[in-house]
């Protein structure tokens, strides 16, 4: 499945997109900010970057210049409520491959990602199967993990959570979303199975480390983040 980040604050029109793709069978990850969204584009992990250019923290302008810089062959469509010749020119010099203006509509997004997806087939190298981080490497193939050389067991549903973090590092993470993309399933705020798994993880993960990596965000979910 082929999957996009889509960069944009406006959660109204950050909704419309996501569920309009997946609609269309395209796995989709939603950024609110610029902080995070690039942290999520450097990953490699996505085929293509849909962002807005004013965004809080980095703005769509300096994300593309440096997803550009570090992915070259990751397609970047811009979508903004600037229309004027001056303000594409920037977006196309910031390294942006197409330029979308608001409001749009949905077919003709769908029409831009299938271009832009066409154009740039053959050119990505295979996403890499090992994920690191701090010391930790997560060997997708093989299903090993490893943090400083030294081996860790996980059940394949720890394995898929540690995955889902690592492959966000320095992101604060939602129970919802983990939830969503882990078990597959709505959360319950009357439950507790995702502290559980997370406390699982920890005693495996950090315990017999100095620094630990799995952090808590209270009111907000959970942190891959060394230190």
């Amino acid at each position: 499945m082929i999957r996009i980040l889509v960069i944009e604050d406006e959660e109204r029109v950050g909704t419309l997109i996501r569920r309009g793709l997946e609609e269309s069978d395209y796995e989709v990850t939603l950024a609110r900010d610029g902080n995070a969204g690039l942290k999520l584009a450097l990953t490699g992990e996505f085929e293509l970057v849909i962002t807005d250019i004013i965004l809080p923290g980095v703005d769509g302008l300096a994300l593309s210049r440096s997803i550009r810089e570090a992915l070259p062959d990751i397609p970047v469509l811009m979508l903004t409520a600037l229309d004027s010749t001056d303000d594409k020119v920037e977006g196309f010099e910031a390294g942006a491959d197409d330029y979308l203006v608001k409001p749009f509509d949905l077919r003709e997004l769908q029409v831009r990602i299938k271009a832009l997806l066409k154009r740039y087939s053959g050119r990505r190298q295979q996403p890499s199967k090992v994920l690191q981080y701090a010391g930790l490497q997560m060997d997708l193939r093989a299903k090993t993990v490893t943090r400083d050389g030294v081996e860790i067991n996980l059940t394949p549903k720890e394995f898929r959570l540690l995955e889902y973090l690592l492959q966000r590092p320095e992101v604060v993470i939602s129970r919802t979303e983990l939830a969503e993309n882990v078990w597959d399933t709505h959360y319950d705020t009357g439950t507790n199975f995702i502290d559980v798994y997370i406390n699982y993880l920890r005693k495996k993960i950090d315990k017999d480390f100095s620094v630990k990596l799995i952090h808590t965000r209270t009111g907000m979910g959970f942190i891959l983040k060394a230190g």
